[in-house]
């Protein structure tokens, strides 16, 4: 239903401003400089002034004057020249308006027009509220794409010059080269710091993938315990293992105790102290697990919302993006994918945090001599690349002579820095993940059966 069905003194509106708007354009077409960026017809309560002002933004656009005739003659050209009369145009430009004010007068009409859109959603709201058989996550789905809809950009942003720029850069380098700034957040791991040419950065969209069993899991924990241990919040979303599950890994993560003595409960005795020590340490990190499966993007967004208002997390890992789960369930499932991997970047500028999110590859890989995976192996859309600042492949390099696994970081696509690999080592035992001590097997052979298994020592 639109505004003007409704009793106009029910509803906020300003003629006055709606007017001296119009009036301002067809003065001096570089008002539209001033109002172009807050404006669209529909901000107008009154139809008429909407009308007028989407032929002179016609106008503006195709470089043509916006006068008074200029602008009727648009209007009968497109035929909506009915209910007003070329006089009716030439009273709103008779007026004399300041120029200087025009901005203002755009907000006043902007204001009124979210106003307007507050109260009609807020009646939407209350439908959707008592809509028979619905779910409740259906509705509060429905409600809050209502409310969002309603946003608009009364913010201008302006065209900055580089001179103008200069100094910041000259002073943000020298702060870099003294040491008083990092240039990322460190990740714990100095290999990937390198490549992400100092670590975390805000806003980005990071993906990590592999084909099952290869560790992508317990790395993206590893980085969370990282980040958690200096003091900085980061949030674990599992769609594929329980909290409890996720507790033994940073568990024997933290007190060093090996992952099978920790989900049997038969600790050696020189770890029952470091279990006790690790439940201490873990009392104090900010580290925050959840485990709802099938997250919708709605999800997603709502929990990174809280954990960055409540607890201030700076990175967020969600296992994995090809168990999300939709709303539009009548959608293809690479349309789906799409939808979360754009809103993912989008969660990420808008918190400025960094997402991590993990990504199951394609069969294809297995089948390709060398098994090196590609970008275009992510599975199930093209759009997980795209959206990605970082794309990262894991594979087995192999057996390492102590028996863990060296794996190989390959950083396929990478807007932080240099694309290529490099070597971490992964001990299985602990959960423990390390820059290696070893190169990356050029030829890629994982250690024959029958090699060594890693030994521990008890003492240790």
């Amino acid at each position: 239903m639109h505004p003007n069905d409704i009793d106009p003194s029910a509803l906020p509106w300003s003629p006055e401003a709606e007017a001296a708007v119009l009036g301002s354009l067809m003065l001096n077409a570089d008002a539209w400089d001033m109002v172009g960026d807050i404006l669209e017809p529909h901000h107008f309560f009154d139809r008429r002034h909407s009308r007028i002002f989407a032929a002179i933004t016609r106008l503006v656009l195709a470089s043509k004057p916006a006068d008074v005739v200029s602008v009727w003659t648009d209007l009968e050209h497109a035929g909506e020249a009915e209910d007003m009369t070329v006089a009716f145009v030439n009273e709103l430009a008779a007026v004399p308006y300041s120029l200087a004010n025009a901005r203002r007068y755009a907000e006043v009409v902007a204001e009124r027009a979210l106003m307007r859109g507050l109260i009609e959603a807020s009646a939407e709201v209350r439908e959707i509220a008592m809509e028979p058989g619905l779910a409740v996550a259906d509705r509060l789905d429905k409600a809050q794409g209502t409310l969002q809809a309603l946003a608009i950009n009364r913010s201008r942003q302006v065209p900055v010059h580089v001179g103008d720029m200069a100094a910041a850069l000259c002073d943000r380098i020298q702060d870099l080269h003294e040491g008083r700034i990092e240039p990322g957040t460190r990740t714990g791991i100095p290999s990937i710091d390198k490549r992400l040419n100092g670590g975390w950065r805000p806003g980005k969209l990071i993906i990590l993938a592999a084909r099952p069993a290869i560790g992508k899991s317990s790395l993206a924990m590893q980085l969370c315990i990282n980040l958690a241990e200096r003091g900085q919040g980061a949030a674990f979303l599992s769609q594929e293992m329980p909290t409890a599950d996720l507790m033994d890994r940073v568990g024997c993560n933290v007190g060093r105790i090996l992952l099978d003595n920790v989900v049997t409960g038969n600790l050696r005795d020189c770890e029952w102290p470091r279990l006790t020590d690790a439940v201490n340490r873990m009392r104090t990190l900010p580290l925050y697990l959840d485990d709802q499966p099938a997250l919708t993007l709605a999800d997603i967004q709502a929990k990174a919302r809280a954990l960055v208002r409540q607890s201030g997390i700076k990175l967020l890992v969600l296992d994995y993006i090809q168990l999300c789960g939709s709303r539009k369930t009548a959608d293809k499932r690479h349309h789906q994918i799409e939808e979360i991997s754009r809103g993912l970047k989008t969660l990420a500028k808008q918190l400025g945090i960094t997402i991590l999110a993990l990504s199951q590859l394609g069969r294809e890989v297995e089948k390709r001599p060398g098994g090196k995976p590609q970008l275009s192996d992510l599975k199930e859309s093209g759009a997980i690349e795209e959206d990605a600042d970082v794309v990262i492949f894991l594979s087995l390099s192999h057996i390492a002579d102590m028996g863990g696994k060296v794996i190989e970081a390959d950083f396929a696509k990478n807007r932080q820095g240099r694309v290529g690999s490099v070597a971490l080592a992964f001990d299985g035992g602990f959960q423990s993940w390390t820059d290696s001590g070893e190169p990356l097997s050029r030829s890629g052979a994982a250690r024959p059966r029958g090699a060594p298994v890693p030994t521990y020592d008890p003492d240790f």
